[in-house]
């Protein structure tokens, strides 16, 4: 069997071997897509489709799929251990986090407990 990386990168000075992480940490900021990204973490589909409930086959249509739902995205994110972040960029402007998109309640945020009896908020007018 041949040498993994981390065998080679061990024999190597300490000076080469930090300048060598750097490159490599350097060339993960940019990801390909959906694919590469499951296996830099070194996931196999079967591992995603488990963590997401879903049969490999689906994980392999989720990874070439070039449009989907952002809570597709957010959840296979989550399956290969990331979190998904949304970026606004605007001409002339610093780029923007969008934090919650439309109904979604903050990460934070706790759910009020309703007492026993009492009417929905919805159904309350006033």
């Amino acid at each position: 069997m041949g040498r993994s990386r981390n065998d080679i990168i061990a024999v190597l000075p300490l000076d080469q071997q930090v300048a060598g992480e750097a490159y490599h940490d350097a060339l993960r900021q940019d990801v390909d897509g959906l694919r590469e990204l499951r296996q830099i973490v070194g996931k196999a589909q079967a591992d995603i489709a488990f963590a997401l409930n879903i049969t490999q086959p689906s994980v392999s249509k989720i990874e070439r799929q070039t449009d989907m739902h952002l809570s597709t995205l957010r959840n296979y994110v989550e399956a290969v251990g990331g979190e998904l972040e949304l970026t606004v960029k605007l001409p002339k402007r610093p780029a923007m986090r969008i934090h919650h998109l439309g109904d979604l309640a903050p990460v934070d945020a706790v759910p009020a407990r309703k007492k026993s009896g009492d009417p929905s908020p919805r159904r309350r007018h006033g």
